[in-house]
């Protein structure tokens, strides 16, 4: 709904900026899905990895495009990023915005998932429990110019989080890469990103 880059423009786009990949963590949320399909988004997983698809599909050899979401739940403002999905994923879980944060935090971990609250200090959205996630991303590229992202860094250091993470929360060509990380390693797969981020061997684009 928001989204105004189609996924293969976006490949390009940030292939020309430097990057050496992404990951499209397109809305999971009441706002993705309208109608019947509002109540019963495991039947249109393939309506929701259209974008993820077309992205890996205009990708080529030489750029990295892996799967992930930004879920929302019924009801509520919080988003949350999650890394390590994947088609199978999908299809098993069910309607994921019923299951809200303490369900979810269950099954990422069960799933071997990194389960992170998106721009945690951002108006109207509350923190959730440290112990429910892996951690918060502490730069949002959209949060720029206010407090939010010195909130953020500060709320997951004193609450020791593991993981900190950076994204542009690209919608239109003017988010284009205020965001993302840096790493020694090259990121090739989910299990590769899984493993640099709870690593912490990477540096934040800010």
């Amino acid at each position: 709904m928001c989204g105004r880059v189609p996924a293969a423009e976006a490949v390009r786009m940030y292939r020309e900026q430097g990057y050496s990949g992404i990951v499209i963590t397109d809305h999971y949320s009441p706002l993705t899905f309208r109608g019947i399909s509002y109540f019963c988004p495991q039947k249109y997983i393939d309506f929701y990895m259209s974008g993820y698809k077309a992205a890996l599909a205009a990708a080529g050899n030489d750029f990295t495009v892996l799967f992930g979401m930004e879920l929302r739940f019924y009801a509520t403002a919080n988003d949350y990023l999650v890394y390590g999905i994947d088609e199978a994923f999908l299809r098993k879980s069910g309607n994921l915005m019923a299951y809200y944060p303490k369900r979810f935090s269950r099954h990422a971990k069960e799933n071997d998932l990194i389960f992170l609250q998106a721009h945690p200090f951002r108006p109207y959205l509350t923190r959730i429990s440290p112990t429910l996630i892996d951690g918060c991303e502490v730069f949002n590229g959209k949060n720029a110019g206010t407090d939010a992202n010195e909130k953020a860094e500060r709320w997951a250091q004193g609450n020791h989080m593991a993981i900190r993470t950076s994204g542009s929360d690209f919608h239109k060509p003017k988010d284009l890469a205020k965001g993302g990380i840096i790493t020694e390693e090259p990121i090739r797969s989910n299990a590769d990103l899984k493993r640099v981020l709870r690593s912490g061997a990477f540096e934040l684009i800010r």
